[in-house]
């Protein structure tokens, strides 16, 4: 998806965003559901106030980054590149990813002391889950 399908996207459903420089930010007031969405172009950030609730989205491109005050569905991912990064304040909730399904924050993996999404953002640093 382009950048401009995915601003229009956004605009059909009433969600409200800022450009600054060359990120697109999303800045909604509550929750973001781009349900059967399949695609969004790099250089997205979500600083909205609520969740982001994806159903058909596979793979995340490099500099998506997850600022929200809520959780993060992502039902149908099965990649995410380097560049990726999990900063919002709720869990991860994946249900396809290799290994991790559910929430984050259950996963057997934790270590004691680390922040569930500190960890994640080390393992797609590293590439762990950039092919299928």
């Amino acid at each position: 998806m382009t950048r401009e399908e995915f601003i229009e996207e956004l605009e059909e459903r009433g969600y409200s965003y800022e450009i600054e420089g060359d990120k697109l930010i999303v800045t909604e007031e509550g929750a973001v559901h781009l349900g059967f969405i399949e695609s969004i172009p790099p250089d997205v950030e979500f600083r909205n106030a609520g969740k982001v609730a994806f159903v058909e989205l596979k793979t995340l491109p490099s500099g998506v980054v997850f600022r929200n005050a809520g959780h993060v569905y992502l039902k149908s991912l099965e990649t995410i590149p380097p560049g990726v990064e999990f900063k919002n304040r709720g869990s991860v909730w994946l249900l396809s990813l290799k290994s991790l399904r559910g929430y984050l924050k259950d996963w057997e993996g934790n270590i004691e002391g680390v922040e569930p999404n500190e960890l994640f953002n080390k393992m797609i640093e590293l590439g762990l889950f950039d092919r299928r």
